[in-house]
């Protein structure tokens, strides 16, 4: 009894995790699908996202309700500012897929040197009673008011992504720049306004898996974004580049399987298991589990 008891738990906390990995893969996955790039910068728009809805809270004392939409927002605008100040200007030239990684690459180096010199490398904490710290039992299985909130997000923002991408107009324009940009502008499509929506809903969702994360385990940094940026490189190559429904149940099944690995094996094997995966899947299908293998284009 207790064993099973103890499986549904972990279980319960996989899904909590993954969710995280998920929600931040997503907008990963939305912006490498539609734009084409590897963007290193989106791991900032994590830790970016955590560190305003940190400062909202510890200076003026602003509740939940408002921090978790206000890091988010930031996270996305943000976003938009850097897409349009690092690339713009390489589109603009046509500049290959290698450019875009090195200057995405340099400019993530130099925003964390900067968030670090200014804030420093010490592990922060939101206030107390910020969030509940009570416990609701779901059955036998204990979710803590944080974790909860972390799965309803993911499934309203999850749930919100989709809608918008098969019922919207700006759901429609991202999909045809998604399929061939020039296509797009002739077709009428405002390319630089949907790339533009693209990197801020992009950045949105970073910055509210950061809070989610930053809530849930009330440790902030400047780097924190370094080790999300990790898994959600793995998630959406074991998803499927650019596959939204990949990113989702990758993320969902990296974070199940880790708590797996260090509630019954060894903790210290989870580190390794995202790139294990990762490597066995690209062996197996090397457009990954969703993905299809695509020419370049035109």
């Amino acid at each position: 009894m207790y064993s099973g008891v103890m499986f549904t738990q972990q279980l319960a906390n996989g899904v909590v995790l993954g969710s995280t990995y998920a929600l931040f893969a997503l907008g990963f996955t939305l912006m490498f699908g539609v734009l084409r790039v590897l963007n290193l910068t989106y791991g900032f728009y994590f830790s970016a996202g955590a560190l305003v809805a940190l400062g909202l809270a510890r200076m003026f004392g602003a509740p939940i309700w408002l921090v978790l939409p206000a890091g988010a927002l930031a996270a996305g605008v943000l976003a938009v500012v850097l897409d349009w100040l690092l690339l713009t200007p390489l589109r603009r030239a046509k500049a290959p897929e290698l450019t875009t990684l090195m200057v995405t690459l340099g400019a993530v180096l130099v925003l964390y040197s900067a968030m670090t010199v200014w804030l420093g490398t010490e592990i922060r904490r939101f206030p107390p009673g910020l969030i509940s710290h009570e416990a609701v039992m779901i059955g036998d299985t204990r979710f803590g008011f944080s974790q909860l909130l972390i799965v309803v997000t993911t499934l309203v923002l999850v749930v919100a992504l989709l809608v918008l991408m098969k019922s919207s107009r700006l759901g429609l324009s991202i999909r045809a720049v998604a399929e061939n940009e020039d296509a797009a502008r002739l077709m009428g499509v405002n390319v630089p306004l949907t790339v533009a929506m693209v990197s801020f809903l992009s950045g949105v969702m970073g910055g509210t898996a950061g809070v989610l994360i930053g809530l849930n385990f009330n440790a902030i940094q400047p780097f924190m974004g370094e080790h999300m940026m990790l898994r959600g490189f793995a998630v959406i190559i074991i998803g499927g580049l650019g596959d939204i429904r990949g990113a989702l149940l990758a993320g969902l099944a990296l974070g199940v399987a880790e708590v797996m690995i260090a509630g019954y094996v060894d903790s210290s094997l989870k580190e390794g298991l995202a790139f294990a995966l990762m490597v066995l899947v690209l062996w197996i299908k090397p457009s990954g589990l969703f993905g299809q293998a695509v020419g370049k284009r035109a």
